[in-house]
């Protein structure tokens, strides 16, 4: 039945990942009636909390960075994130330690750049230092000329970003590796592993990944965030606003099938057969769903498929409660081994778990390892993260529990060597494969961050808002602009501006708008 107007039109969500919630917020915040489906029992998606023991852990994203898009996101609906949602800035951004023997010491990056430059020079030289600096003002360079042009654009083009950011685009090394480009800023290989890092927060190898990628030092070391009570408390935050706007949420259900009618999406059967009938769906979740046929037939060829071969990064998560001694754990620690290369080649080309795998943790009873900020007397709570294959979908014998175990004890030989030993609670210990992440997440193989970022084209391959289904718009870390929390909350805005745009031309009355945002007409 057509609706009149904005408070007369429907959109159904699927998914209450950061995108899905940002499309609604948005959404309900301009008229419409906006109803969320998630077959998890509460919002948040892949920033998921994870019970070990009495204590709840973050099991997914641990990071926050880019506190702008959220702040522009809740003023964009006439709120204020301070009032939802309470984060503390760290001063110590991560620390990081390597098995290196001799030469194996810890670095830790700062908050204030000033302090993480003359870190490097104690740990590497003032050559490195200098290198730093530079990087720092590339990476800086790098994002500003991609902020509006790229992240913040509907699914650009490359001839497209030339001709809004101009030729100078170019010098943000989009045709180069992000491995071969930091050759140009350091000769210690330990500081090539540390900046290499970045391209993992997009699921990718910095031997294959596009130089851009480095504009994350800029947005790091533009301030990374504590939230309190954890990362999940950003997305209860938000869904608890959203509900009080109206917003309706089904939790604990599952959409069988996206509904077409007429060439265009109508809405969605949930798996109890009932219907919800809507003017426009929003998919926030895996887009290889769509185009393996998971959400029904009449949508596979609305998005292009992933094949396996350009899927990102899995993880083996590892939550618990434990002891840990010896190496002073900041909040966010990362620990390295001596064959960096082979790490990746383990994982893309031999799908694989590594061999020598790099291992990072949270201590999310810490601060930032200041002076201050005291260890716990006893247990703490711990989320243990390794770089895995994106195979949770076959029946490859690499990620079976003798496999994993191998891993998991290869990476505790590897914090020992680096003074660190962790005596975790047995009972409280639960490990997330890609063989789970898949059934989390379907049709990834357990990948995390949609396509990875191999090749200057990769970020041109991911769907925009709209895709070939009228009436059916994608967000989230699979979509453009990319993965993390930030990029797929700026994506849940852009599909709902899309609909915003799509809808208006058949409203018959006058469309609500508020100041701020990128839906402001």
């Amino acid at each position: 039945m057509p609706r009149n107007g904005p408070t007369d039109q429907k959109v159904v969500v699927i998914g209450a990942g950061m995108g899905g919630l940002a499309s609604a917020l948005e959404l309900s915040a301009r008229g419409f009636e906006v109803e969320v489906v998630e077959r998890l029992p509460g919002p948040g998606g892949k920033m998921r909390q994870v019970a070990a023991g009495d204590a709840q852990v973050d099991g997914g994203p641990t990071i926050l960075t880019m506190r702008w898009v959220f702040e522009d996101l809740l003023r964009a609906v006439g709120s204020r994130l301070e009032d939802h949602v309470s984060m503390t800035p760290l001063e110590v951004l991560g620390r990081n330690a390597w098995d290196y023997g001799d030469r194996g010491q810890s670095l830790d990056m700062f908050a204030d750049p000033k302090r993480t430059e003359e870190a490097i020079g104690d740990f590497a030289g003032a050559a490195e230092a200098k290198g730093y600096r530079n990087l720092l003002a590339d990476s800086e360079r790098t994002f500003r000329a991609l902020d509006h042009t790229f992240m913040q654009a509907s699914r650009p083009s490359m001839p497209g970003l030339i001709r809004r950011a101009g030729p100078s685009i170019l010098r943000t090394k989009p045709f180069d590796t992000m491995w071969s480009v930091l050759g140009k800023y350091f000769r210690d290989p330990r500081l090539h592993q540390l900046f290499g890092r970045y391209s993992v927060y997009c699921g990718s190898s910095p031997y294959h990944a596009t130089a851009v990628l480095m504009l994350m030092l800029h947005v790091e070391q533009s301030g990374v965030w504590s939230v309190d009570g954890g990362m999940h408390a950003l997305a209860r935050g938000l869904a608890a606003l959203a509900e009080s706007r109206g917003v309706t949420f089904h939790y604990g259900r599952g959409v069988k099938t996206i509904e077409v009618s007429g060439g265009r999406a109508t809405g969605v059967r949930l798996d109890d057969d009932s219907r919800i009938e809507a003017d426009a769906v929003v998919f926030n979740g895996e887009v290889n769903a769509l185009a393996s046929g998971l959400l029904g037939p009449e949508v596979t060829g609305a998005v292009p498929p992933v094949p396996q071969r350009a899927r990102s990064l899995s993880l083996l998560a590892v939550t618990m409660n434990a002891r840990a001694e010896g190496f002073p754990l900041s909040r966010h620690n990362v620990f390295y081994g001596a064959d960096y290369k082979g790490e990746f080649r383990d994982i893309f080309e031999r799908n694989r778990l590594p061999a020598e795998p790099t291992t990072y943790i949270c201590a999310q009873d810490r601060m930032d390892g200041t002076d201050q900020d005291a260890a716990p007397s006893g247990a703490e709570r711990l989320l243990l993260l390794i770089n895995a294959p994106p195979t949770g979908d076959t029946a490859s014998p690499s990620l079976d529990r003798a496999e994993i175990d191998a891993c998991l004890h290869r990476s505790h030989a590897l914090l020992e060597r680096c003074g660190l030993t962790v005596h975790p609670d047995p009972d409280s210990v639960t490990i997330t494969s890609p063989r789970e992440f898949e059934h989390l997440f379907p049709a990834s193989g357990g990948s995390l961050y949609g396509r990875a970022s191999h090749g200057w084209q990769a970020s041109f391959t991911r769907p925009g808002a709209r895709t070939k289904v009228p009436g059916l718009y994608v967000a989230g870390g699979s979509v453009h602009p990319g993965p993390g929390i930030p990029m797929a909350t700026l994506s849940g805005r852009q599909a709902a501006s899309s609909i915003l745009t799509d809808l208006r031309s058949t409203s018959r009355s006058p469309r609500v708008v508020m100041a701020g945002g990128m839906s402001t007409a």
